[in-house]
């Protein structure tokens, strides 16, 4: 397919597609496949205009020849089946919203005036209904008000105004309605599961890493601790412990047995599994989380609550200010202008939109962040509380060194613990498996069922042996090995710039294997940045010993740390700082975290780390870099000033909207005018981005 550079600049490139029209279908594959692409950063795909923007790190030309390459049909077969697309929503509400308002003005300007009225007073039919059930169920809500403006304004024979307040209500509907849609799916789509491969089990039992999209119904697929069900199934075999928050919001994990049910995105905290699959891959999913989210408030934060609460509660006050400026003046013109104005759709309308301008902010710079009520708690958040490992340290740490004892061939041993680790979804596990693939190590299944002990390490048995990996607290204290005497001087020697992974065989100590496990060369600056956008206290939570800790921790420069620290000691710690009344944000990246994810604030998962940990976490953020916690502060910070200002606008325009109506200045046509047209101003600058620093990311080119 041929491109056409329009634009271009360091890391960013703006083309158009030389082809006559593009298809949603294709903007979709289009976007879809360049996302894929590892130099890719962020695509902006227009199929009105054919225009493809990308941020990209790396080569230009790497690019350039990429896209020379591309055809739809490749894409399609290299990609999985894409779903849930907003594109095709959009479009459709768009070609809604011009037919609407064309409409409504050819019907003004050549339908006869009886016909007009005949044709109006049918549609207002609905409205008036409406208004008229929800009084009798003694209830006052704008349905109210706005089915008392048209049917007054019909009785005194003003069937303009009437026509023109009717066109208005349906446009704005149309809005919220398109808004909500939007918000849903875009949401929905972000908490989806990124899954790319499961362990596919074959016919002769071996398991092979197969990718997602190519597992059928009827496969069979194991899971381990740890991980996420990536598809609906039947358990096939093995009993495990189900954590099915991200689906039920049930806090307590689940027991299921050989025969039951299971639903992805359910995360195995115990035990191992077969799954036979049962659909294809994200549909029911999907579908499940966007009935969760439109049955329960998760988009909504307690601001934009409280709001919404006011506007139904001054509905009464509308209708009482409409009867008494009757009553005072007999003026039906007056009384009607007061009720063309109401606070419903500009609170309803531009809170959730605020809500969705600082989401898709925060999504472009890959942060996902599942809820309003979340933003809110990061901008009231005073403590931030961090884990070390994986977390303020790269999340790739490097084998540096493998000591194997007993005379055991160090290859042997390194190929035996990649083995062990090579199921477990933490930063260290991921780093011994790349150590055996580097020294070109094969590692096939050797052992028997594996047990995970969280935070503390590996058993299985190999041979007949028990075999157990993990750190010295596990090795030498729970699992009580030994270490050979002729082996004690080499162990003592084992230098202390590193973390170590022991490895032991039926009781005896088989080897050691040296981590080094650098720190984020942004994580001082990021923790300088949250002290700059208001964060009180930063906190450092760590197993490793008092010394290291300390050592970074003065590098660092945290106000507080705590060494030594267990799963169940970062929840106490955690529980301590909100009863002494503060808000906390805990950021982690393993399953030893979760507990603390679940318990702070809000809880934020690095990206790179286990599914579990994202799963349970409020907020994902999936860039490599420290920095981006200041700027959701910053981002969050934001959101609720706007919210505040759009409350405080809306009060005082609608009110002196009122207050002018009443007075008779302004008739109830130009009333009901200047309180929609507000209502779409104020909705159309809620989209607008929250921070410069993001519009300077997203402008485009000239």
């Amino acid at each position: 397919m041929r491109f056409q550079i329009l634009h271009r600049s360091p890391g960013r490139i703006r083309l158009r597609a030389c082809v006559k029209r593009m298809e949603a279908e294709q903007a979709d594959l289009l976007e879809a496949w360049l996302l894929a692409q590892p130099e890719v950063d962020r695509v902006s795909v227009q199929e009105n205009i054919c225009s493809v923007t990308v941020v990209y790190h790396g080569s230009e030309l790497c690019i350039t020849q990429r896209l020379a390459a591309f055809s739809y049909a490749g894409a399609a077969s290299s990609l999985p089946p894409l779903h849930h697309s907003s594109r095709a929503m959009n479009q459709e509400y768009k070609e809604k919203l011009v037919f609407m308002v064309l409409r409504h003005y050819l019907k003004k300007w050549f339908l006869p005036t009886p016909l007009r009225i005949a044709i109006g007073v049918g549609q207002s039919m609905p409205r008036i209904f409406c208004a008229v059930k929800t009084l009798l169920a003694g209830r006052l809500t704008v349905e109210v008000l706005d089915g008392t403006a048209i049917g007054v304004s019909q009785l005194t024979g003003d069937f303009a105004t009437a026509a023109s307040v009717q066109f208005l209500l349906r446009l704005g509907e149309t809005l919220e309605e398109w808004t909500h849609k939007r918000s849903v799916e875009n949401l929905a789509r972000s908490m989806s599961l990124q899954v790319d491969a499961v362990w596919k089990l074959e016919e002769d039992g071996r398991q092979t890493l197969a990718p997602l999209a190519s597992v059928k119904p009827g496969d069979l697929v194991m899971v381990h601790t740890g991980h996420v069900l990536p598809l609906d199934g039947i358990l096939e075999s093995g009993e495990v412990m189900l954590n099915q928050a991200s689906l039920t919001g049930e806090s307590v994990p689940v027991a299921k047995r050989p025969g039951a049910a299971v639903y992805a995105g359910s995360v195995v905290e115990e035990g191992n599994c077969v799954l036979r699959v049962t659909s294809a891959a994200g549909e029911n999913r999907y579908d499940r989380i966007v009935r969760m989210i439109e049955d329960s408030e998760r988009l909504k934060s307690g601001v934009e609550q409280q709001a919404a609460h006011l506007a139904d509660k001054l509905v009464p006050w509308c209708l009482g200010g409409s009867l008494l400026t009757w009553v005072l003046t007999r003026n039906v013109a007056r009384a009607v202008s007061v009720l063309m104005v109401d606070f419903s759709c500009a609170l309803k309308l531009s809170m959730p939109l605020s809500v969705l301008s600082a989401m898709r902010e925060a999504g472009n710079r890959k942060i996902t962040v599942k809820g309003g009520k979340f933003l809110e708690r990061i901008s009231q958040a005073d403590t931030v509380i961090f884990d070390k490992t994986g977390t303020l340290t790269k999340a790739c740490p490097t084998v540096i060194r493998v000591v194997p004892f007993q005379g055991q061939p160090e290859a042997e041993m390194l190929r035996l613990a990649a083995c062990l680790e090579e199921h477990f979804p933490h930063s260290v596990a991921n780093a011994v498996v790349r150590a055996a693939h580097a020294r070109g190590l094969d590692h096939e299944e050797m052992h028997s069922e594996v047990e995970y002990v969280v935070a503390h390490g590996i058993a299985t048995r190999v041979d007949g042996k028990r075999t157990v990996i993990g750190s010295y607290h596990f090795v030498f204290e729970d699992e009580a090995a030994r270490i050979l005497p002729e082996d004690r001087q080499r162990f003592e020697s084992l230098e202390q710039g590193c973390s170590w992974l022991y490895l032991a065989a039926d009781g005896i100590l088989a080897a050691a294997i040296g981590i080094l496990d650098p720190l984020r060369p942004e994580a001082e600056e990021a923790l300088a940045a949250l002290h700059a956008a208001g964060i009180e206290k930063t906190v450092m939570l760590t197993g490793d010993n008092q010394n290291t800790a300390a050592a970074i921790a003065a590098v660092l420069g945290v106000d507080e740390y705590r060494a030594e620290v267990l799963p169940e000691d970062k929840a106490t710690y955690i529980q301590n700082e909100q009863a002494a009344g503060r808000t906390v944000v805990m950021i982690g990246d393993g399953i030893n975290d979760t507990p603390a994810l679940s318990l702070a604030d809000v809880g934020i998962a690095v990206g790179s780390g286990a599914t579990i940990a994202r799963e349970v976490a409020d907020v994902v953020i999936a860039a490599e870099d420290l920095r981006e916690l200041a700027f959701l502060k910053t981002l969050s910070d934001a959101l609720m000033r706007r919210i505040r200002q759009n409350y405080h606008f809306v009060m005082g325009f609608n009110g002196g909207l009122i207050l002018l109506g009443a007075l008779g200045v302004l008739p109830p046509a130009l009333s009901a005018l200047l309180h929609n047209s507000s209502t779409l101003l104020l909705s159309m600058h809620s989209l607008t981005n929250l921070l410069e620093e993001s519009k300077e990311i997203r402008r485009e080119d000239p």
